[in-house]
C-alpha cells in the first residue's frame, strides 16, 4: 500500500509537470503574460478544479478504478493499481523530460490495459476498453480541431465586421507607439513617421484597436483571454484529479482521510506543474503555431468547454488532446503550423498507450 501511495504521488507530480501549463500556454505564446505569471495562474486554476472534482466529477473517479475493464477480484488489488500508476507516471515523466505534451489519461488507459493483461490474462474487456476509453480519446481532439476550424473563421469575420483591426506596436519601457510595415519590410512609427529596426521582431505584439464603453478592445480581449485560461486550468484539475485519486480510493486506502488524500494529490500536481513545466510550456506556447490574443482566447474557450462537459458526463477525454487539437485547428487556418513539432506530438500520442501498457505490465509481473 505504501508503494501504491508513492506511485500515485509520482503520477500526480508527472501529471502536473506535463499538463499544468496547457491551460495558460496560449497566454504565454501570445505574450499576454510572461512565463511566471502564466505558471501561477495555471497552478491556481488547477488547484481550484481539483478541489471541485469531488463534487462534480465522481463518475471519472469510478471509471479509472478499472471496474468493468478487469475482473472484480483484480480491481481492488494494490498490485494492479500500483502497476497502473507506476506505468503511467513513468511514461508521462519521460515525455515531460523531452518536452512533449502527452495525455495522462491516455497513459492511465495504457496502464490499465497492461496491468490488467498481466494479472488477469485473457480476461481484459476489450469492448469496455474500446467503447469507454479509446473512443472518447480518439474523438475529442478531432472534435476540438473541428470546432476551431469552424469557429475561428467566423470569429475572424465578426471581428472585421465590427471594425476591430489588428495593430502592431513598438514598446520601449512604458511608452507604446503604433507601427506599420511597408512593402519593402521597413517598420515605420505612425506618430513620427520615423523608420525603426529591431533585432527580434517576433517579440512585437499585435494589438486590437478601438474601444467599447470607454475600455480598450485590447484590454477586454486580454481579460477574457485570462479568464478562458483559468477556465481551462480549472477544467484540467476537474478532469485529471479524480483519475489519479482513483488509485487510492479503489484500493480502499485506510491510512489517509479521503479529504486529505485529495489535498495531497492536488498539491503534488501543483508542485509538478510549478517545478517542471518549462519544456512542455515552450513546445505548446511557441512550437505548434504563433498565436494572437483572439486566437488564444478562442482555443481556450473551445478546450475548456469540451473538457468540463466531458468531466461532468464522466467521459475520460484528455485535456492534452483537446487543447492541442484546438491549437492545430487554428494553426491550419493561420497557415503557421510547425508540422515538424506537430508530427512529433502526434507520434508521442501514438506511443503513449503501448509504452504505458508495457511498463505497467512489467511492474505487475515484478510485484506479483
Amino acid at each position: 500500500m505504501l508503494v501504491l501511495l508513492l506511485a500515485a504521488l509520482a503520477l500526480a507530480f508527472a501529471n502536473g509537470a506535463n499538463d499544468n501549463f496547457k491551460a495558460t500556454a496560449t497566454l504565454y505564446g501570445s505574450r499576454n503574460l510572461d512565463y511566471e505569471g502564466s505558471r501561477r495562474l495555471a497552478t491556481a486554476a488547477q488547484v481550484a478544479g481539483s478541489l471541485a472534482s469531488v463534487l462534480l466529477a465522481g463518475a471519472l473517479l469510478r471509471a479509472f478504478g478499472g471496474k468493468g475493464l478487469v475482473p472484480d477480484a483484480v480491481v481492488g488489488d494494490p498490485i494492479f493499481l500500483t502497476a497502473v500508476g507506476a506505468g503511467a507516471a513513468a511514461t508521462v515523466l519521460l515525455a515531460t523530460r523531452v518536452g512533449l505534451p502527452i495525455s495522462t489519461t491516455h497513459a492511465l488507459v495504457g496502464g490499465l490495459a497492461g496491468a490488467g493483461s498481466a494479472l488477469a490474462p485473457g480476461q481484459l474487456s476489450w469492448e469496455a476498453l474500446g467503447g469507454s476509453y479509446f473512443l472518447p480519446l480518439l474523438v475529442s481532439p478531432l472534435l476540438a480541431l473541428a470546432c476551431a476550424g469552424v469557429l475561428y473563421p467566423l470569429a475572424h469575420r465578426a471581428r472585421r465586421a465590427l471594425g476591430i483591426e489588428a495593430e502592431m506596436c513598438l514598446c520601449i519601457g512604458r511608452s507604446r507607439d503604433l507601427v506599420r510595415q511597408t512593402a519593402d519590410g521597413a517598420w515605420i512609427v505612425e506618430r513620427t513617421g520615423m523608420a525603426v529596426s529591431v533585432d527580434q521582431i517576433e517579440n512585437c505584439r499585435t494589438a486590437y484597436s478601438g474601444e467599447a464603453l470607454g475600455v480598450s478592445i485590447q484590454s477586454i480581449v486580454d481579460g477574457l483571454h485570462r479568464v478562458s485560461a483559468f477556465s481551462l486550468g480549472f477544467a484540467r484539475g476537474l478532469n485529471d484529479t479524480p483519475k489519479v485519486l482513483a488509485l487510492l480510493v479503489t484500493a480502499g486506502w485506510a491510512g489517509l482521510d479521503p479529504r486529505l488524500s485529495l489535498l495531497i494529490i492536488a498539491g503534488t500536481m501543483a508542485t509538478g506543474g510549478f517545478l517542471r513545466a518549462r519544456r512542455v510550456a515552450e513546445t505548446l506556447a511557441h512550437g505548434i503555431t504563433s498565436l494572437s490574443h483572439g486566437q488564444g482566447l478562442l482555443a481556450n474557450a473551445i478546450s475548456s468547454g469540451l473538457v468540463i462537459g466531458a468531466s461532468l458526463l464522466g467521459s475520460p477525454v484528455s485535456t492534452t488532446h483537446v487543447s492541442t487539437g484546438a491549437l492545430f485547428g487554428i494553426g491550419v487556418w493561420n497557415d503557421e503550423t510547425d508540422w515538424s513539432t506537430a508530427g512529433s506530438i502526434v507520434m508521442a500520442w501514438v506511443g503513449t498507450l503501448p509504452v504505458a501498457a508495457i511498463l505497467a505490465a512489467g511492474v505487475a509481473w515484478g510485484l506479483g
